[in-house]
């Protein structure tokens, strides 16, 4: 979604700046344009992000792009414009087109849906793409091959999901995602809205949803650290912008939960966004979007520095050999080089 809306009310002025939804995508793989800037807070961004790394435009046009999913088989990016309910293909060597359209809710014009698009993405082993369907309103497998979707859950005690946001997936093959009200018309006060609660939940191996936390306003990112046992999860609520870090047991059930971060001092009109998309790198060190651009934290919640490209950032995910960060910001595709790789990457 958007910015989650409490974060779009932020970017307003630079959203009415952006592309009209009818513009096409602009494709300049060809010739990437260099813009931003790096913010350094603590020395030890240096080492995460080198003090001459250059961020690249690679294209743009998009009414709000989101949800990035590297595809290691075939070195493209997924991507998805949520209110223009389409998924995006970005290659080095073929530049940017449409994947999947409609890439979420796919049926009668209906005034119940903000927007009918899917929203994060999470690339799987064996060719599989998960989804948080927010126009659809579930979660859902998508093979790459054939574009099918398979449903995964879309209902908590009988009652429909509300519109998940992001996911993030355990080696075990639990899956863990967010659902708070950003794809319903009137959000919380949507007559669609069947759950009187914003949900952070876990799909265990067998199929089976459970509630891990259901007091989190805006529930948002979500990440997970290196070894499996915190779960990160964004609030993008502007009375409390902050990252929890929720400590998972052997089952992947929440055992406690801290505030891992708090962006409430970086509030401000020339930093429009709250916390948002996330990824982990393999040392632990988090990238993770908020007021601003992309914030960099270490494992212990310092904050290092921030990503800056201009405008409101949705998300990031690594990508090529895991040190390229591959970044959705407003109406932009975006990439920066990092000296640490994601997780998941050789090192």
């Amino acid at each position: 979604m958007p910015m989650r809306l409490p974060a779009l009310l932020l970017a307003l002025p630079l959203l009415a700046a952006c592309a009209s939804p009818a513009a096409p995508a602009v494709d300049a793989a060809d010739g990437a344009s260099p813009f931003g800037r790096l913010t350094r807070w603590d020395a030890g961004f240096d080492a995460v992000v080198a003090p001459d790394a250059r961020i690249e435009r690679l294209a743009d046009g998009f009414t709000w792009s989101e949800g990035p999913a590297w595809i290691a088989d075939g070195a493209y990016l997924l991507f998805t414009d949520v209110p223009e309910n389409r998924m995006h293909r970005w290659s080095e060597a073929d530049g940017v087109s449409v994947f999947l359209d409609p890439s979420g809710y796919d049926g009668p014009d209906t005034d119940a849906l903000r927007e009918a698009g899917a929203n994060g993405l999470l690339a799987e082993p064996g060719g599989t793409l998960l989804l948080a369907d927010s126009g659809s309103r579930l979660v859902a497998r998508l093979d790459l091959a054939t574009r099918r979707k398979t449903t995964l859950v879309d209902r908590f005690d009988g009652k429909r999901l509300n519109s998940p946001n992001d996911l993030a997936r355990r080696s075990d093959g639990s899956v863990f995602f967010t659902d708070p009200p950003y794809g319903l018309s009137g959000m919380n006060d949507s007559p669609a809205k069947e759950l009187d609660f914003n949900g952070v939940y876990r799909i265990a191996p067998d199929g089976g949803l459970h509630l891990l936390d259901a007091t989190v306003p805006f529930p948002n990112g979500i990440a997970l650290s290196p070894d499996e046992r915190t779960l990160y999860v964004a609030s993008s609520d502007p009375e409390a912008p902050v990252w929890y870090a929720y400590a998972l047991d052997a089952d992947g059930a929440v055992s406690g939960r801290r505030v891992f971060a708090d962006a409430s001092d970086l509030m401000a009109d020339d930093a429009p966004g709250l916390p948002d998309g996330m990824t982990v790198a393999a040392d632990g060190t988090v990238f993770a979007t908020g007021p601003g651009g992309v914030l960099v934290f270490a494992p212990d919640g310092t904050r290092l520095g921030r990503i800056e490209t201009g405008g409101a950032i949705s998300n990031c995910t690594f990508g090529d050999d895991g040190r390229t960060l591959y970044m959705t910001a407003d109406g932009v595709l975006a990439r920066v080089r990092v000296q640490t790789p994601g997780l998941g990457f050789a090192p």
